[in-house]
């Protein structure tokens, strides 16, 4: 659902809002004069479009982190999770299983990128960055993806394995950039978005492609390492980290419970 002025009048407590619904919406808090018209038009989830009325009021701070646990404690009660599956990805002999994802708020809107990377050690690697003020869901699939070769190219005695859900991004670098590339990176009928980032992830997928597979996965299917990208690629709008960072976590159901899109 879309911010309107009547939603607004169901989530604003005497004209203001509190510090946990602020951070549902990436707002800085304390709230500067203009954060009405930031967030008017902004696309929620059902479950920020929720929490967002049921924090409503000038509440202590412990206090609205109680209703958001409560919040996610209801929701998985009444949607149980199903067992997800172990990577069948999982590199034993050295080399990497690598899941990434981007996401965006609002599309054009805050992008980040997020990977899950699996080695021979049990617990996958998770990293979160390349925040886009204002970017695009493909600018944040490409940056994953270039991630994702740049942590493949650095472990290059192995064979390694990329999984995306994004078609898009995974034609561009390996299909569709020989064609683009032949004609001078032109293509019929207008310009290349996104052009200097395919361009290199294009040039070091050339040079590592031997010792590669990329493989398209479904998204939100339940795939244990496509769901750790997509919390981590959500975390970078909240983090608005350009630089890569690595998570760290306690359990993978702990990051499986955070935000998505």
């Amino acid at each position: 659902m879309k911010i309107d002025e009547n939603y607004l009048d169901l989530i604003i407590n005497d004209s203001t809002l509190n510090k946990a619904q602020a951070e549902i919406l990436n707002l800085a808090f304390p709230l500067e004069d203009s954060w009405q018209t930031l967030i008017l038009g902004k696309e929620l989830s059902t479950r920020d479009a929720n929490l967002l009325i049921l924090l409503r009021g000038k509440l202590v701070l412990k206090t609205q982190e109680q209703i958001i646990k409560n919040y996610e404690t209801l929701s998985s009660f009444r949607n149980p999770k199903k067992a997800k599956p172990v990577n069948q990805n999982i590199q034993s002999s050295g080399g990497l299983s690598i899941y990434c994802d981007g996401a965006c708020s609002g599309n054009p809107g805050e992008a980040g990128s997020g990977l899950a990377v699996y080695s021979s050690n049990a617990k996958p690697v998770l990293y979160y960055g390349a925040y886009v003020k204002n970017g695009t869901n493909n600018i944040a699939e490409l940056n994953a993806l270039y991630k994702a070769l740049l942590l493949c190219e650095s472990n290059p005695d192995f064979p390694n394995t990329i999984l995306s859900d994004s078609k898009y991004s995974i034609d561009c670098i390996c299909t569709w950039a020989y064609g683009w590339k032949a004609k001078g990176w032109t293509k019929k009928g207008g310009e290349i978005k996104n052009l200097e980032l395919i361009k290199e992830a294009h040039l070091l997928y050339e040079k590592i492609k031997n010792n590669l597979t990329i493989k398209h996965v479904k998204g939100h299917a339940g795939v244990e390492g496509n769901e750790l990208a997509d919390r981590m690629a959500v975390h970078t709008i909240k983090a608005k980290n350009e630089s890569y960072e690595i998570y760290s976590y306690d359990s993978i159901d702990s990051v499986l419970n955070l935000k998505s899109y």
